[in-house]
């Protein structure tokens, strides 16, 4: 269960979500431990689930007594919480060691003493004495300052749930004695609302904005997760045909989808007309996405769109993506360095044939490189491309491989030489999109061992 709560200082949460209960755990409550002072008998506190509340301990005291692991793990989300922290320890792990040098915490080097409690409103006993610990919580219940006790959890006040900040929520989740289900219930929460299968619309009014992103190399699952969420939040998303357009059927129905694909010898949308779409809709203040393939910035005309955004003197975000030039040629079992064989790969654009005087590709240089070649958009010039590596000197028994449908279902790999690519690419019927692999890389793999028994 969550819901929307209080403002949090955190770095990478705007809003912190109530805590889940999942199973009614055993720890007595407060009002339990005090019920010999009131007038009426209170039932036994395992019978009670415990209350899920967010604390906003910004600027509050807070005291953690232990300096070891489950001090380590727990201080990061107290910081960020921008409690006033005493740490109380004759010694410390180096990661807490290094936050009490940046100023993070207050380190009070000794064991705990009576009254160090003193005005706190939490506290963590995790030391590694028992009568410690004892001792501690019984000043914290004569107090009433909440405890947790990482050795005694049914000695504890208070219980810390499996805590994760992801999609502007902060997700807890308590389930009684089964840390590990809270875990799981925790990451399951986090992992549905980052890939959208849990719905949580923002009722709140929320800034506009104009994404560029990048789809990676076709698989939706090959977004990145800041991609993925953009996505859910926009109003217009233009998209290219190279992007993972499956995610598309996931928006709802009130998105916009404006189809920008660039499909060879089809249909076409001017570049002009995909910028004037960007500032057509940011000016009219929607949240656009820009889904592209790959990586933005890579061959995909992204600062060209940037730049058209910014003489409208709007703002872009970009969101890189995981380019084809290296995660299709891995998808097929192609490693583009390999030791002893490649220390170096060079990613050109072949769409402008070499002979062409638009060419701003140096092929007689890249036919003397060692490393491997990688050409994008070069299925329909790859034969001219071939005879100008030779001609400039490359061997032409150099293996090459053309990887069709990188990532997808349909992905294929076509394997050939420079002196037999063109007919090769004929025979097989090769179509764009496809990324060629061109060095002696094309010969490794993981099959390869297999091959040579």
């Amino acid at each position: 269960m969550t819901e929307y709560g209080h403002r949090y200082r955190g770095p990478t949460s705007r809003f912190t979500a109530a805590a889940a209960s999942i199973r009614p755990p055993r720890s007595r409550s407060p009002m339990a431990e005090n019920a010999e002072h009131a007038d009426h008998t209170a039932p036994p506190a395992a019978s009670h689930p415990a209350y899920p509340v967010g604390l906003r301990l910004a600027g509050r005291r807070v005291v953690v007594l232990g300096g070891g692991q489950v001090a380590q793990r727990r201080l990061p989300a107290l910081i960020a919480a921008g409690a006033d922290i005493t740490l109380i320890s004759p010694s410390a792990t180096p990661s807490v060691e290094a936050m009490a040098e940046a100023g993070e915490i207050t380190w009070v080097k000794r064991r705990y003493e009576d009254g160090d409690l003193a005005d706190a409103w939490y506290a963590l006993v995790a030391t590694t004495d028992p009568a410690s610990n004892a001792a501690a919580s019984a000043e914290a219940e004569r107090t009433r300052t909440w405890c947790v006790r990482s050795d005694d959890a049914e000695a504890a006040t208070a219980w810390t749930p499996a805590t994760g900040r992801g999609e502007g929520v902060t997700v807890a989740v308590l389930t009684g004695h089964d840390p590990r289900r809270s875990a799981a219930v925790r990451d399951a929460i986090l992992e549905g609302l980052r890939d959208g299968s849990i719905a949580a619309p923002q009722h709140r009014a929320r800034t506009p904005f104009v994404a560029l992103v990048g789809g990676g190399p076709g698989d939706p699952d090959l977004i990145t997760v800041r991609g993925r969420r953009l996505l859910a939040e926009a109003d217009v998303v233009i998209a290219d045909r190279l992007g993972p357009r499956d995610l598309l059927d996931e928006l709802p129905p009130h998105v916009e989808v404006i189809d920008a694909a660039k499909i060879p010898y089809g249909r076409f949308m001017a570049q002009e007309a995909i910028n004037n779409a960007l500032i057509e809709h940011a000016k009219a203040g929607r949240s656009v996405v820009r889904l592209k393939g790959g990586d933005p910035f890579v061959f995909g005309r992204g600062m060209e769109e940037a730049q058209a955004l910014a003489a409208e003197g709007i703002a872009c975000t970009v969101v890189p993506g995981i380019s084809s030039s290296i995660s299709v040629p891995g998808a097929a079992g192609i490693p583009v360095t390999h030791r002893g064989v490649a220390h170096e790969f060079t990613v050109v654009s072949g769409h402008v044939a070499p002979d062409d005087p638009r060419s701003l590709v140096d092929w007689a240089s890249l036919a003397k490189l060692t490393g491997t070649l990688v050409i994008l958009m070069g299925v329909d010039k790859i034969g001219k491309i071939a005879e100008a590596l030779v001609a400039h000197g490359k061997d032409p028994r150099t293996p090459l491989a053309l990887v069709q449908e990188g990532t997808t279902a349909s992905q294929r790999r076509v394997d050939a030489t420079l002196e037999t690519v063109a007919e090769t690419v004929k025979a097989q019927e090769v179509r764009p999109p496809a990324v060629i692999v061109i060095g002696d890389v094309v010969a490794e793999g993981p099959n390869r061992l297999t091959e040579q028994g």
